[in-house]
Parts: C-alpha cells; structure tokens; sequence
C-alpha cells in the first residue's frame, strides 16, 4: 500500500547531481528514438498521464523529457473545467477522443483523475459517486490497454507542502511565470490535507499502477519520468517495418 507521507520529496542523499543530469541526458535522446520506432512500427499507442499538486512541475517535466521527440508522434492535452457540452456528457466522454492513435505518445497534463479529485475535495460528488468513476476510470484504462495495444503509464509528481509554497511565490516573484499565476492556488492550498488523501486513495486504488515521482529537486523528477518511460518502451520491443512490396 503506498503512503504518501513515508515517501520522500527528495532525490536519495548519495545521488550525484551532475552524474544524474547527464544520465537523464541520454535517456531522453534514447527515448526520442523509441518514439521514432513507436511512430513507424504503428503497433502500440502510448498513453503518459501527469498529475500532481500546483506547482509539481507538470510542464516542466512534458517540456524537458520530451523534447527529442518528433512533434509528428506527439500530442499533449491539458484538461481544465468541463465546458458546458463536457458537462452535458458522461465525465470520460472528453477524455476519450483525446487517447493515442496507435503510432502516437499522447500527454495528458491533468486528466480524467482531475474528476475524482477536486470535485471530491470539493464535496461537488459524493462518496458513491467517487467509487463509480474510479471503477470507470479503471475499466477505461484497461479497455485501452487491451483493445488497442495502449501503453498507460501514470506519474504522481510527488511535491512538498514547503515546495509548493516557494514555487507559487517563484509565480509571482519572477515576470517570466506572472502568466501562471492563479490566485486561486493559494486557496486550493488550504485544502492539502484533503487533497492528499484523496491522490493516495486514488492510487491505491489504481489497477493500472502510477510511478511516484520525487519532484521537489526538478532534475531528480526529470530523471525518474525518463528512466520509466525508456524502460517501458523498451519492453515493447519496437522495430521498424520492413518494406512488404519489393
């Protein structure tokens, strides 16, 4: 059973920065040509979920782990509130038209977990409400899991109360990240203890299971998402198709 509170934000104590830099180097240039075999090979789809607390680094970490992969084999989504046709709808309707093509490595920065969380937070849904869409969210992550050959894999930035608080600071503090800046973070922070528990019963309830993610030293967070997802396409054992017609 996983227990957020006994896992550690940090990197482990003997781990080499710079070492560990230059190793998250080479994975993402090896994961850029997993993804060049994955986009020829049009035999598996891959499905990469990032969830987390405000300021856990999400798009820091689409931005650095992906970037030597072609734009071509490549889509990222973010969900935000529901529109009112989104509303109209089942609460996986939206999500669905959004999973990878086989060929394709789609992101969600947020998901259908957004769903099972803040509104649960919130008290926007009940108890029995919440059982039905993670037995939902379950049957649909493994329905694209074996129906279309989908690789699912799922991070939990795991960031620290201390953390978050500098890194909302940072927002208002350096005029390059005033455009992230929501007043309404300091709000939703209130609720940590809350939220907590709710990202632990999540993924422990997971049949799909998440990777946590130490994120407070953001090269550590880096080199944990790389280090997964290679070895995770690595097990597909992609190769480039041969020419059928000679």
């Amino acid at each position: 059973m996983i227990k957020l509170a006994d896992i550690s934000t940090m990197p482990p104590p003997h781990l080499d920065e710079d070492e560990t830099r230059k190793k998250t180097k080479a994975l993402v240039e090896k994961l850029g040509k997993l993804q060049h075999k994955l986009l020829a090979s049009q035999t598996h789809a891959v499905l990469v979920i990032f969830q987390g607390m405000d300021g856990s680094g999400k798009d820091g970490a689409v931005k650095n782990v992906f970037q030597d992969c072609h734009p071509n084999g490549l889509s990222v989504h973010a969900f935000k509130k529901p529109t009112e046709e989104e509303f109209a709808h089942d609460f996986l309707w939206r999500v669905h038209k959004h999973v990878p093509p086989k060929g394709m490595i789609h992101i969600f920065n947020r998901s259908h977990y957004e769903d099972v969380l803040i509104q649960r937070v919130h008290k926007w849904i009940d108890e029995k409400r919440v059982d039905q869409r993670i037995e939902a969210i379950n049957a649909f992550e493994e329905l694209l899991a074996f129906d279309n050959n989908t690789l699912v894999l799922k991070f939990y930035l795991h960031l620290s109360y201390e953390q978050q608080a500098l890194e909302l600071q940072e927002r208002i503090d350096d005029r390059e990240k005033n455009w992230k800046y929501n007043a309404g973070d300091w709000k939703e922070r209130e609720l940590w203890p809350e939220y907590m528990r709710c990202y632990q019963d999540v993924l422990n309830r997971s049949r799909i299971p998440w990777t946590v993610v130490p994120v407070d030293k953001r090269w550590y967070r880096d080199f944990v998402v790389a280090t997964t997802l290679v070895n995770a396409l690595e097990e597909l054992n992609l190769e480039f198709p041969e020419i059928q017609e000679k």
